[in-house]
């Protein structure tokens, strides 16, 4: 009775025919209401599940990450603004340390000229020194060498006058001595 009941009312529909559908189910103008009925509620219930659920959770993470990069932006800039800072301080700290290093050379310089010129006044007053006492030495010889000279000068005028056969005093020889030294 069920296949009569289907034939029954086949007859009536232009798709149907002997309880089997002809051509595409979703072309059949009589099953339109009931296919537009289901869509619409299909297209409600993606509709809030969308709106409920997944867009909230789509909105919050799109935010997230809008938020880590304005954070991250943020953070680059300030990153950059401490690497200038650095930089600026890293270029006065080297123009320091060249400056304190140009004042250890100049002082070190300084020091070792001051060093240098005690030294070379020590031994130019050693060499004065020195020399004073090679003078005074040369001075002796000369003193001993004028009175060596006039020892052998009195030992040789006395043994040539005698040679000669004169007889000389040692006055008379060493006045004459004298008087020939001092020009």
């Amino acid at each position: 009775m069920a296949t009569e009941t289907t034939a029954g009312t086949a007859s009536t529909s232009t798709c149907v025919v002997d309880g089997s559908a002809v051509g595409m189910p979703q072309l059949c103008f009589d099953w339109w209401p009931n296919q537009i009925f289901w869509l619409i509620v299909t297209l409600v219930v993606i509709f809030f599940f969308l709106s409920r659920i997944a867009l909230p959770r789509i909105t919050a993470v799109l935010a997230e990450r809008q938020g880590t990069i304005t954070n991250d932006l943020a953070a680059a800039e300030d990153l950059k603004a401490k690497a200038v800072e650095a930089e600026e301080a890293y270029n006065k700290a080297l123009a320091d340390a060249r400056a304190q290093a140009q004042d250890i050379v100049n002082q070190t310089k300084a020091e070792i000229k001051a060093e240098l010129d005690d030294a070379t006044a020590k031994a130019d007053a050693e060499i004065a020194a020195k020399a004073a006492e090679g003078e005074k030495k040369i001075a002796e010889i000369r003193a001993n060498a004028m009175d060596s000279v006039k020892d052998v000068a009195k030992d040789t005028a006395k043994e040539l006058v005698g040679a000669m056969g004169g007889k000389a005093d040692a006055k008379s020889i060493t006045a004459a001595i004298n008087s020939r030294m001092k020009g």
